[in-house]
């Protein structure tokens, strides 16, 4: 088959968010001027690079999260992973501003090291970010769009030592799970090694 977003697809659901999969879910926990404290999960999330080490998410509206780290420029990206996963879903609640979603999901805040928001003290690993940019992307012709991209630099990093193997941080030991299209998710149980190619020594 073949369709054009724009016109629609004829199907029950679009198959757009499944086709871009696996995706890393970027659980952002973040803080307002006025102290209230958000936690939220984003599938249009990844890092962008490592020198410096830069994330990105993408908010399709301005949410809670996108307004508190418009305020304080901080937020911290939690690790999804298996054992947490429940309580990441419970986190996406449309709560109103004010209510921290890490009471309401029963998670435990935990203050962070560099940077004002807490993370979220069950999570294996988490990323402490400090906001380098913002930007409204446009589509085709200028056309306007609800989405938000927030881009961060990654300022300090937080590993439970139960997921590291041999100086490694073991990802199947961790559970990291990722975003699928319509209600899917996938959890990693499983890696494998490829080295890339060197053209000389080839």
């Amino acid at each position: 088959m073949f369709y054009e977003p724009t016109k629609g697809h004829g199907l029950p659901h679009d198959p757009f968010k499944a086709i871009v999969a696996p995706r890393p879910i970027g659980w952002i926990s973040s803080i307002a001027a006025d102290g209230s404290v958000n936690l939220a999960p984003y599938s249009f999330f990844n890092a962008i690079g490592s020198n410096p080490h830069l994330v990105m998410f993408s908010s399709e509206g301005r949410k809670d999260s996108v307004s508190f780290i418009h305020e304080t420029r901080e937020f911290v990206v939690n690790l999804a992973s298996r054992d947490l996963i429940e309580k990441l879903n419970v986190s996406s609640v449309d709560a109103p501003r004010g209510v921290s979603e890490f009471g309401y999901a029963g998670l435990t805040p935990v203050p962070s090291t560099l940077v004002k928001p807490p993370r979220v003290g069950e999570a294996h690993a988490a990323l402490e970010c400090r906001m380098t940019d913002w930007y409204e992307p446009k589509g085709i012709g200028g056309r306007a769009s609800s989405n938000i991209v927030v881009f961060g630099e990654v300022v300090g990093i937080h590993i439970d030592e139960a997921v590291m193997t041999d100086g490694l941080f073991d990802i199947v030991k961790a559970g990291t799970t990722a975003r699928l299209g319509y209600m899917d998710y996938a959890t990693v149980t499983e890696t494998f090694q490829m080295r890339r190619p060197q053209w000389d020594a080839e």
